[in-house]
């Protein structure tokens, strides 16, 4: 007569434990592959780079509106500003700024919802077509950083700046602008 298989109980904790770490040590990244894209632009978008120049300028221009944003589907943190730069608009991460590294092709967006986050259904707070208008890709992960809003944006029609992730409709991060 064969005796029945006998599993030890610490076996499928060990399992699950195993498995556990295994998916989420895959979606963890430290560092970006120098030959991975962050943030990809179609030839159509405006894109912006920061200078000392566009910093310092950004310092001197009237804060129009502003707000602090409020984590989506990864933790973003920081204050945006809209400023007018001699009749210029620009939108200006501070220095507190950062968000999450986990996503492709992230951009700066401004939003007509004053409540993106609010309004839309986590876990992504995806974003609807019309809603939005892409700024730029964005530059960096965290700090001061500038953007140049494009003249044919009429800021009156947008209540919200965002951090989005275009590639899988992700909403990072959202401030209402006031």
């Amino acid at each position: 007569m064969k005796t029945p298989l006998q599993i030890k109980p610490w076996l499928p904790l060990a399992l699950i434990t195993a498995l556990t770490i295994g998916c989420t040590s895959s979606n963890t990244t430290t560092s970006q592959p120098a030959d991975s894209p962050v943030a990809q632009s179609s030839p159509t978008e405006v894109t912006a780079s920061p200078t000392p120049e566009t910093v310092a300028q950004a310092d001197a221009g009237a804060a129009l509106k502003s707000g602090s944003f409020v984590s989506g589907e990864h933790p973003t943190e920081g204050t945006v500003r809209i400023l007018d730069q001699n009749g210029s608009l620009v939108l200006e991460l501070d220095e507190s700024f950062k968000t999450s590294e986990m996503g492709p092709d992230l951009v700066v967006a401004l939003h007509r919802s004053p409540d993106v986050i609010g309004s839309t259904t986590p876990p992504a707070y995806a974003i609807n077509e019309g809603d939005y208008v892409v700024i730029a890709p964005l530059q960096q992960f965290d700090g001061a950083q500038t953007y140049v809003i494009p003249d044919s944006i009429n800021l009156n029609d947008y209540q919200s700046a965002l951090i989005w992730c275009r590639k899988f409709n992700a909403t990072f991060g959202a401030a209402t602008l006031q």
